[in-house]
C-alpha cells in the first residue's frame, strides 16, 4: 500500500510521514526530493510554481509510484498534492493507495513556518498554497487535524488505515 500524506507547506507532511512510516515499518519518500533544481530555486526566491513547473515533478512522482506498486512496496509519500488534478495523476491504483489530508488553519501553519529554519520553501508562499488548495473530499481521504502532536496524528492515520 502507498499512503500519500498531503497538505500545504508547514502542515507536517515530512514529520508525520516519517513517523507513520516508522510505525507501519514502511518506506518513506518526500516528494520535495523529486523537484528539479529550478523549482527549488524558484520557491526559495518566493515565486510560486505553476502547473508547467510541476509537470516534470509529477511525472517523476508517477514513475516512482508505478515502481513501488510494481514491486509491491509499502510506502508513505509526503506530497503537497494541492490540486485534484495532481492527486488524480498520482493515485495510480485506488485499491492499493490511500490519501491522507493534513488540515490546519492558516494562522497555525504561518506560526509554524515562522519558526522553521533552513527550508527551501519561502514562508511568503503560504497564501499561494492555500489559494491553490483544492481540498479532497472526506469520502476520498483520511482527514487529520494538525493541531495534535505529530505522534498522535501518525497514530490516528495508522488507526484509519
Amino acid at each position: 500500500m502507498i499512503a500519500i500524506v498531503m497538505g500545504v507547506t508547514g502542515t507536517g507532511k515530512t514529520t508525520v510521514g516519517k513517523q507513520l512510516a516508522a510505525a507501519l515499518n514502511w518506506g518513506f519518500s518526500d516528494a520535495d526530493s523529486f523537484h528539479p533544481k529550478a523549482n527549488l530555486e524558484k520557491m526559495s526566491r518566493g515565486i510560486p510554481l505553476d502547473d508547467a513547473d510541476r509537470q516534470p515533478w509529477l511525472q517523476a512522482l508517477q514513475q516512482a509510484i508505478d515502481c513501488w506498486l510494481q514491486e509491491d512496496q509499502n510506502m508513505v509519500l509526503a506530497c503537497s498534492a494541492l490540486k485534484a488534478s495532481y492527486r488524480q495523476a498520482l493515485l495510480r491504483d485506488s485499491e492499493r493507495m490511500r490519501l491522507v489530508y493534513l488540515k490546519g488553519s492558516f494562522e497555525l501553519i504561518a506560526d509554524r513556518l515562522s519558526r522553521r529554519k533552513n527550508h527551501f520553501m519561502n514562508k511568503d508562499l503560504l497564501q499561494s498554497q492555500f489559494d491553490a488548495l483544492e481540498e479532497p473530499t472526506p469520502e476520498s481521504s483520511i482527514w487529520v487535524d494538525i493541531s495534535l502532536p505529530p505522534e498522535a496524528i501518525a497514530q490516528q492515520i495508522v488507526n484509519a488505515l
